[in-house]
């Protein structure tokens, strides 16, 4: 592989420096989760958005305010109820008698960063009103478009996978505008009393000062772009998409028969970004192999749709993206 810098030292370094301010913030907030604070940093350079899913309790709104927090962004949570309607993410228009015109008011949506807390609980209606947020970076008001913030905008969306009841499962098409989803586990012994520990000494409910900008964040999105990525890496990377998709006629892989359906060229997308990414935190301007390795279970999980035989044999989507990437031959 033909290794070839596109980024000068000076950028490399302001990066190096960006990340660990922002890895050292999220320490001192979050106890533990390194599969997080990896997601959420590497999607956030990426200029990404990330669906992170587990049980209640474990930290998921703290990392993302802590985030925010170390960048100086405008933080908004929004809470996700059956009742929840679109108008209360995105704005709606308001009759005012005074003036006898119509007044727009903006949603909790234009911010750096939005939290979707549980946004399985709300509507598909109201799911689908991200959508064009999301995708587009704007979002139609009576007619009328609105956009995000320019510099950032990122959605991080929890979901519980425990719960059923008055939930609403996200669609295809949702959860493909996804750069990548973060499944998080319980914390160790040791982490259990680090938490109790730092509760008891109001560490993490003390308010620190902001460690970095906004364009501190939108400086390194430029430089994560510059990162080098050689052909070979990009038909390896093709490779594992169109595995997912033929995964029935890979020889001598018996998970194949368990994918109902493969992944869009949104994966091969978030691949490229979230590799570029991974190189950069680890103090590498060119992405090799391991890079895509790294970070398959993150962009994969929520795109491959396994069927129902699945289940019923207790196949996870991990190990049918192992397969699937173990069948692709490293370059």
């Amino acid at each position: 592989m033909n290794i070839q810098n596109n980024i000068n030292q000076e950028d490399f370094d302001y990066s190096q420096d960006v990340i660990k301010k922002l890895s050292d913030y999220f320490d001192s907030k979050v106890v533990g989760q390194r599969g997080l604070k990896f997601s959420l940093i590497a999607s956030i350079i990426a200029d990404g958005h990330i669906l992170v899913e587990s049980v209640p309790g474990l930290a998921k709104t703290t990392a993302a305010k802590a985030i925010s927090d170390a960048v100086d962004g405008k933080f908004a949570r929004i809470q996700c109820t059956p009742d929840l309607l679109p108008g209360d993410i995105v704005g709606t228009q308001i009759y005012n008698q005074a003036t006898q015109k119509f007044e727009t008011i903006l949603g909790p949506v234009f911010a750096n960063f939005v939290l979707l807390d549980e946004v399985n609980r709300s509507s598909a209606k109201t799911q689908s009103a991200m959508l064009e947020a999301m995708q587009e970076k704007q979002v139609t008001i009576g007619g009328k478009a609105y956009h995000m913030p320019e510099d950032i905008f990122i959605v991080i969306a929890t979901q519980n996978p425990i719960e059923q009841e008055g939930t609403y499962p996200l669609s295809e098409a949702q959860t493909d505008r996804f750069l990548i989803k973060e499944v998080i586990t319980y914390p160790t012994a040791a982490e259990e009393v680090e938490i109790l520990s730092r509760i008891e000494s109001g560490t993490i409910s003390r308010v620190d000062p902001p460690v970095l900008t906004i364009k501190d964040v939108d400086k390194v999105q430029d430089i994560v772009d510059k990162v080098y990525v050689d052909d070979a890496i990009k038909w390896y990377i093709s490779s594992i998409v169109v595995a997912s998709r033929r995964a029935n006629q890979i020889p001598d892989f018996e998970l194949g028969k368990y994918v109902r359906i493969g992944v869009s060229p949104r994966a091969s997308i978030a691949f490229l970004k979230m590799s570029k990414a991974a190189a950069l935190m680890q103090g590498r301007t060119y992405v090799t192999p391991e890079d895509v390795k790294l970070v398959r279970h993150q962009v994969l999980r929520h795109r491959i749709g396994l069927n129902y035989s699945a289940v019923a044999d207790n196949i996870s989507v991990e190990m049918v993206i192992d397969g699937i990437v173990n069948s692709v031959k490293t370059p």
